[in-house]
């Protein structure tokens, strides 16, 4: 773990959520200590995946919940005011009242097919994520979510997302750290990948 974060930082990586479905609190606990000290807060923004009460233990700087988690409201009493608290948004369309929810991004998807995350959700599509921000406005950050690869990102930014949630494309790689800096290489160019900021 404090390789791949090492590594990871020194590649550029300004944003990482955490996720650990099934492990005890202990093992998060242990993983995110590990991650939070090779990815110091001033350089790496780390996100806690479902676990808005262990935020505080981990010295995260935020938190993700969706449908069935909690509601963002729950989620920002537990963190703060001053921690990120992101949520899902929609898929075929933004969830009702959730431009309303208070948290700082969205997450949209599935846009393509993912092996990463069980859904039953029908992929969006290019044109998906095209409606989602027309939708939310300009001024919401949208995270798009689900089966993207270096050949579709720059398709989906284009299309409106503030920034893509990558996962297999990258750490399934035999160097992740090698492979966010050729996704970086390639989506830098002529973009600019910090329209918004967290």
């Amino acid at each position: 773990m404090r390789a791949l974060g090492t590594s990871l930082t020194s590649a550029g990586v300004t944003l990482l959520e955490y996720r650990n479905k099934t492990g005890s609190d202990a093992e998060i606990l242990a993983d995110a200590a590990e991650l939070r000290r090779c990815m110091p807060s001033e350089k790496v923004k780390l996100i806690l995946d479902d676990r808005a009460d262990l935020v505080e233990c981990t010295a995260f700087d935020g938190v993700h919940v969706d449908a069935g988690d909690m509601v963002p409201a729950q989620a920002r009493g537990l963190v703060g005011p001053d921690r990120i608290v992101g949520t899902f948004g929609g898929s075929d369309a933004l969830l009702a009242g959730i431009l309303d929810a208070g948290a700082d991004y969205l997450a949209v998807g599935p846009v393509f097919e993912t092996r990463t995350k069980r859904t039953e959700k029908k992929p969006i599509g290019i044109d998906g994520v095209r409606r989602l921000r027309e939708a939310a406005g300009p001024n919401v950050i949208l995270s798009a979510a689900a089966g993207i690869m270096l050949e579709t990102a720059g398709a989906v930014l284009e299309a409106g997302a503030t920034m893509v949630a990558v996962a297999e494309a990258i750490f399934k790689k035999s160097d992740p750290a090698g492979e966010f800096a050729r996704w970086m290489s390639v989506l830098g160019q002529g973009r600019d990948l910090a329209r918004q900021s967290i």
